[in-house]
């Protein structure tokens, strides 16, 4: 069995297993995390905040009014 696996890295031989990761590999995975966190955060709230345009018609044909 060891004969085929030659070419294959064990679990141990990878740099980031058992909490043996570089530190420039933990700063850039905290980085994406809070930039999609920030993305999210951006969507969210111009989503929350926008008004929809409900108006339905043209200056032609008014459609339903809305004021009373």
């Amino acid at each position: 069995m060891s004969k085929l696996n030659n070419g294959e890295p064990s679990l141990d031989k990878i740099d980031d297993y058992n909490g043996n990761e570089s530190k420039q590999k933990r700063n850039t995975v905290r980085l994406v995390i809070i930039f999609c966190l920030v993305v999210g955060a951006l969507v969210a709230y111009f989503k929350t905040t926008s008004v929809p345009d409900d108006y339905v018609g043209t200056k032609e044909q008014p459609g339903i009014s809305t004021t009373k």
